[in-house]
């Protein structure tokens, strides 16, 4: 278990992208992995999930040590002071090189799929996000394109539907329509935000390796 920032409070930690980010029976989680951690360590504590990812997705994440911690986190997130970005290899390339999305999305619950939709009604949200191409490579006869995402509201799947609508599906996400690739090229690589005790800024990045993202130049893209 890699830990980036650990204090009283709160932890930031990378989820591998085969755990759950949710408490699951079966310990396959990342938050019984992170109470393990800590019971080894001596330092036994009750973790408290603060935001998701979906199974297939990793990277960097923040939970709470503590009720209260929970309670100003949530609120802090609630406020919009937890600013979330990503890195995503999508099909194709964008016609912008840096432009806002924004979408109505419903969920259907029983696919456990969400899609975009044209008009508002009972179980449909508002999704907005941010991003800038990075870099486009030619990749075995198929374009590819990294970008970097802002993250502005946390809907299921929201990433990978909005771009999915626009013919770009995230490679590797078969159930969005990605052609190629068996894991999903999308990393949440930065976490920012103001420590709700000690009024720090609190900035965390780490960079995702291996497989795919090997084939793009992410050295010089973490600031």
């Amino acid at each position: 278990m890699k830990i980036l920032y650990d204090d009283k409070y709160i932890t930031v930690c990378i989820k591998p992208p085969e755990l759950l980010s949710e408490r699951s029976d079966t310990g396959k989680d990342i938050i019984n992995t992170l109470e393990a951690h800590f019971e080894s360590a001596g330092n036994n504590c009750e973790i408290y999930p603060l935001h998701r990812l979906d199974l297939g997705v990793g990277g960097v994440m923040v939970f709470a040590k503590s009720r209260e911690a929970a309670a100003k986190m949530s609120a802090l997130i609630s406020d919009g002071g937890l600013i979330k970005e990503y890195l995503a290899i999508v099909n194709g390339k964008p016609e912008r090189d840096a432009d806002t999305l924004c979408d109505l999305l419903f969920k259907d619950s029983k696919r456990n799929k969400s899609f975009v939709v044209d008009r508002r009604r009972a179980g449909v949200r508002e999704a907005k996000l941010a991003y800038t191409l990075l870099e486009s490579n030619i990749l075995d006869g198929d374009t590819l394109s990294l970008v970097k995402i802002r993250l502005y509201t946390g809907r299921s799947h929201q990433i990978r539907v909005q771009f999915s609508s626009r013919k770009m599906p995230l490679y590797g996400d078969r159930k969005y329509g990605a052609p190629k690739g068996k894991d999903i090229a999308l990393w949440s690589y930065k976490l920012t935000f103001t420590h709700p005790f000690t009024g720090k800024e609190i900035k965390v990045p780490a960079l995702p390796a291996g497989g795919i993202w090997d084939e793009f130049n992410l050295t010089d893209k973490q600031s």
